[in-house]
């Protein structure tokens, strides 16, 4: 992993090996641009037919006459007027690869935004320079020594040099790079194929992962999942030989009053059981883990950054596999807390996972429970890849989300939780079944869930779309995104003791 730092230094006078420089979309000089001497880079950029568009980029050789370093690195950050600090993490993180192979490099692009915004633009900055860099080649039989080779990355500030600006920009620095790592260790999750990553080894990983942040960690095993009246659990994980698990952790930050819960649907591989899908859709079926990935790098993150607040997570996992021993469509699973749902088709099995999940987050009294799961098609029909759908019972805590995910880079979209549609959901002979009509899908889902919650404030966020890439995007490339690691623990410190709005 790289280094980074901060500095208010001129641009012109660092030797580094390749100097990021931002052109706004016109081509508009960006900063720093036009404090370069002899060459017009501009100039050079516009040749091209590059207007300043995000993902447009340039390098330009120096002759070291003009500047201290060996090459600028032009890069399109869009329009003047709507630069952001998602705009500087897109920017870098399109280049990112490129940037990997040397070994220094430095950047003003935390100025493109306002003043204000800075420290904002500095996170974002680190997060799409290792986010965009990242890999995953466990399984490459040959390594590319010469991929990796950055060392240190300085992020270039306007304003003065005095210890509090640094102290402020040393802090957004490791944010960006806890929170991007721990958005990394959710795509190595997500993208590990789910013959290394059975239920059991999930937990052995959230195990290792909790002791070496300090959190606590309970795995819960397939007997005291019966004990404890798990049903949708271990009825979708029967099928398989894998035993299914439940991972329970803990972060107490000395906050006031009741945690924040949180939940992610951890199905380790997804056949659609007897339901069973056709063969391409389940080429990519190891990613129906993705949301209780995004909790487990969420949990991480928070853990490093110690906010005053605490928080709670149940992470259900299991294989939903077809065999003599798999749940049929017609039975009928009792759920945590009582409550039955009848199967009527068991490629639905998130939201039986789910729902026992939820409700022993509810016995614990949380201010709030949020849900993550890739659970429906219906949601990616309505909302594409980019965006995560947002459905509760508190128009509030939906708010409160939607803003996280907004100022994270990772946008959601509420869709309408339209009460007729409930009836939907109701069973001739359980209290309801795992599946309506066709059309508003990814509703009638999140109707499931809701019966599980009571009266606790809580939002699902259907991450279907945007969890993992089928083509690489502005800061990862093809397979598991992380999302919405970053938009959860967005809205986790917003609402730590003492936090700002």
């Amino acid at each position: 992993m790289p280094t980074f730092a901060f500095s208010t230094d001129r641009a012109t006078d660092l030797a580094v090996d390749v100097l990021v420089l931002p052109v706004f979309e016109g081509p508009e000089a960006g900063p720093g641009i036009k404090d370069v001497k002899g060459l017009d880079l501009l100039g050079q950029f516009s040749a091209t037919g590059a207007k300043g568009k995000s993902g447009e980029s340039l390098l330009v050789p120096t002759t070291g006459e003009a500047l201290a370093a060996k090459a600028v690195l032009l890069v399109g950050v869009g329009p003047k007027d709507a630069a952001s600090p998602d705009a500087c993490r897109r920017a870098i993180g399109r280049v990112a690869r490129q940037l990997a192979r040397r070994k220094t490099v430095a950047t003003t692009l935390p100025q493109i935004v306002r003043a204000k915004d800075q420290l904002e633009a500095v996170q974002a900055t680190v997060e799409g320079v290792l986010l965009g860099s990242y890999r995953f080649d466990r399984y490459k039989s040959k390594a590319d020594d010469a991929a990796q080779r950055l060392g240190k990355v300085t992020l270039l500030g306007a304003g003065k040099a005095d210890a509090k600006s640094a102290k402020e920009a040393k802090e957004a620095i490791r944010r960006g790079e806890v929170i991007a790592e721990s958005q990394m260790w959710a795509r190595d999750l997500v993208n590990t194929p789910a013959l290394d990553l059975p239920p059991a080894e999930l937990a052995k990983e959230a195990q290792a992962m909790a002791k070496q942040v300090g959190i606590t960690c309970k795995v819960w095993t397939e007997a005291e999942l019966k004990k404890g009246g798990f049903g949708g659990v271990l009825g979708v994980g029967q099928g398989s030989v894998r035993p299914p698990r439940l991972i329970e952790l803990t972060y107490s930050g000395g906050g006031k009053g009741s945690p924040i819960a949180l939940t992610g649907k951890g199905i380790a591989f997804d056949s659609g059981g007897l339901s069973i899908k056709d063969a391409t859709g389940m080429e990519w079926m190891k990613s129906d883990m993705g949301g209780a990935a995004s909790i487990l790098g969420t949990m991480r993150a928070i853990a490093l950054l110690k906010p005053k607040i605490n928080v709670i997570a149940a992470i259900p996992s299991a294989e939903n596999m077809p065999s003599g021993s798999a749940i049929r469509p017609g039975d009928v699973l009792k759920h945590r807390g009582g409550t039955t749902s009848e199967v009527l088709n068991t490629d639905a099995e998130g939201r039986l996972v789910l729902a026992d999940s939820l409700a022993f987050l509810a016995e614990k009294k949380p201010r709030v429970i949020i849900d993550t799961a890739t659970l429906t098609g219906a949601c990616m029909i309505a909302l594409g890849t980019d965006l995560w759908g947002a459905m509760g019972n508190d128009p509030d805590l939906i708010r409160d989300v939607l803003a996280a995910g907004d100022a994270a880079g990772e946008p959601g979209w509420e869709l309408p939780m339209h009460e007729p549609y409930r009836k939907l959901i109701d069973s001739d002979i359980a209290d309801i079944k795992n599946i309506g009509k066709r059309f508003g899908g990814a509703i009638t889902a999140a109707m499931f869930l809701r019966e599980f919650v009571g009266d606790v404030p809580w939002v699902h966020l259907d991450i279907a779309g945007p969890a993992f890439a089928e083509k690489p995007g502005d800061y990862w490339p093809k397979g598991a995104t992380g999302t919405p690691v970053r938009a959860l623990v967005r809205y986790v410190l917003t609402k730590a003791d003492g936090a700002k709005a």
